[in-house]
């Protein structure tokens, strides 16, 4: 039997499968570089099946579910043009007179600020861990963690692609790409938890689990 909480978290995650269905194949077809925009949007081809393979045994509350359907966007948005090209990132450098395209540092803080919330949420839900410091430096470390995994599978491609998966790392002539991106996610995972808590906390009391 569900309930309210429930019903909400479900409807959620129909939004979220719904639009980013939509999304990857409005996506897919505008895509300048088909091989670019699949590297890029696998991590949402990834979360999909995982978030509705485990939204009836663990539904997620709706500030979460927010985030990571705004996260999915920005993704596949960055796999459309790819990163250094997202025409809101070049807006961005022109109004700034940046020396490059930041969208992918907008990918990156949001690398940190989302899966801060969704660490916070199962320590604090499936682990029983007390609010507090411990689970604000645990779901910091996670984002720290997940960020530096992904610095290291996109040096794997950049091994075996060349000088074709220049457009994937999204460096941009940046030699220190690396050491910012993962700034970007820790300071988007610390952002996320200074700010967020007491509307998750909000969020999360509307779930409740199965009996």
């Amino acid at each position: 039997m569900t309930n309210i909480g429930q019903t909400r978290s479900s409807h959620w995650l129909a939004l979220v499968a719904g639009t980013w269905i939509v999304a990857l194949v409005v996506s897919g077809v505008a895509a300048f570089d088909r091989l670019i925009w699949l590297l890029e949007v696998t991590p949402v081809l990834i979360a999909l099946p995982v978030l509705l393979f485990t939204g009836s045994r663990f539904p997620l509350s709706g500030l979460v579910y927010a985030l990571i359907l705004a996260h999915g966007l920005i993704l596949i948005l960055g796999g459309t043009y790819t990163y250094a090209r997202v025409p809101l990132g070049l807006w961005v450098e022109q109004w700034l007179a940046l020396s490059r395209n930041p969208y992918d540092k907008l990918g990156h803080f949001a690398q940190g600020f989302v899966p801060a919330m969704i660490a916070r949420e199962v320590l604090l839900r499936r682990f029983g861990l007390p609010r507090g410091r411990l689970v604000a430096f645990l779901a910091i470390s996670v984002c720290g963690l997940i960020t530096a995994s992904y610095e290291i599978v996109e040096w794997w491609v950049s091994v075996a692609g060349g000088a074709t998966t220049e457009d994937f790392l999204g460096t941009q002539g940046d030699p220190w790409d690396t050491q910012s991106d993962m700034l970007f996610a820790i300071v988007g995972a610390s952002v996320a938890t200074l700010l967020l808590p007491a509307a998750h906390d909000r969020s999360m009391a509307r779930v409740k689990q199965r009996p």
